[in-house]
């Protein structure tokens, strides 16, 4: 069968952006999430931590980001002098409307004696509020740094913290935002998917609740997923997150099979990101032709923010090896 390219009013919207990202000087950053037609057209894909870093090497002048609003507004944070579109302002994300920033300030102060270690999953307000933002691929090498005697928040997502807090035996103080596609795997039905496909492991994305990752052979974000079933010696792997990542995974592994572990009634698509299904190829060649919606942060909120973000970057640098989560 021919496939036909991706039209607006009779626009081969494939030809196009390859067209406007070279006219523009444009690299396009995608997540693991993204519908498998924009991560095939990306320049890059990775999770949270690899795109961060991504956005503040590039040379190019414009970052065209296909994520989530939280994402985009990294990049603008760590490269100011670049324009960061996003193909829809609407792409939000349930664990950052979940901490509104006026109550993690004030959950601070009620807590001066802890340091907040936050996950990159949160506005620009409450990462200019935080000590250290990690993602799910760096946040076990940074708490190995943090002195077992340092009080920690850990906001906004419990499910992540809670899976940090038992592995080091460390308490802390949970926010009680939860991330609603992973929220969403159920217990029942995962047992159920095990028992058709016995043998077959199960990796999971640490947001996911402990009745999930009490059923995983591995627990790792998303590049750690990917890296696990690069590596796993069966030839079926059922996956606990976001299911997109799978195309990734059926690319490097036509041999092998990938299922998405199934939402409460084994049938609904309630495991795929609405936020993240916002951005369509339509969406992405109209950002690239029009630059906008552009992401804009005041400066002195961007410089606080950054604080965070660097001692990210730094201490994830300082400890390459010392293990991984498998970010986001």
């Amino acid at each position: 069968m021919t496939v036909q390219p991706a039209t607006l009013s009779g626009l081969d919207l494939r030809a196009e952006i390859d067209r406007l990202r070279k006219e523009r000087n444009a690299i396009i950053l995608a997540h693991y999430y993204q519908s498998a037609e924009i991560q095939d057209l990306a320049d890059y894909i990775g999770d949270s931590l690899e795109l961060s870093k991504k956005a503040a090497a590039t040379e190019a002048e414009v970052i065209v980001f296909c994520g989530v609003k939280f994402m985009a507004e990294t990049a603008k944070t760590l490269a100011p002098e670049k324009i960061v579109v996003l193909p829809d302002l609407n792409a939000g994300c349930s664990l950052e409307d979940a901490c509104p920033p006026e109550k993690f300030r004030a959950f601070r102060e009620a807590h001066p004696d802890h340091i907040a270690l936050t996950y990159i999953n949160c506005s620009t307000e409450v990462k200019a509020l935080s000590d250290v933002i990690v993602t799910s691929s760096s946040a076990e090498t940074i708490l190995a740094q943090i002195p077992p005697e340092q009080k920690i928040i850990f906001g906004p997502d419990r499910h992540l913290g809670g899976y940090l807090s038992r592995k080091f035996n460390r308490e802390m103080l949970l926010w009680p935002g939860v991330c609603i596609v992973h929220e969403a795997f159920s217990e029942t039905e995962l047992l159920k998917l095990k028992a058709q496909h016995p043998g077959a492991p199960v990796a999971a994305h640490p947001e996911c609740p402990p009745s999930i990752i009490d059923h995983a052979d591995y627990v790792g974000s998303t590049s750690g997923i990917l890296g696990f079933a690069k590596s796993f010696p069966g030839d079926t792997l059922i996956v606990a997150t976001e299911p997109h990542i799978i195309h990734q995974m059926e690319k490097a592994l036509p041999g092998k099979t990938f299922i998405g572990a199934p939402g409460a009634d084994g049938q609904c698509s309630c495991n795929i990101c609405p936020y993240m299904a916002l951005n369509t190829l339509e969406k992405l060649y109209l950002t690239l032709r029009d630059l906008k919606p552009r992401i804009e942060i005041e400066e002195g909120l961007r410089l606080r923010a950054k604080q965070s973000l660097d001692k990210m970057l730094e201490m994830a640098s300082a400890s390459v090896g010392k293990g991984d989560l498998g970010g986001r």
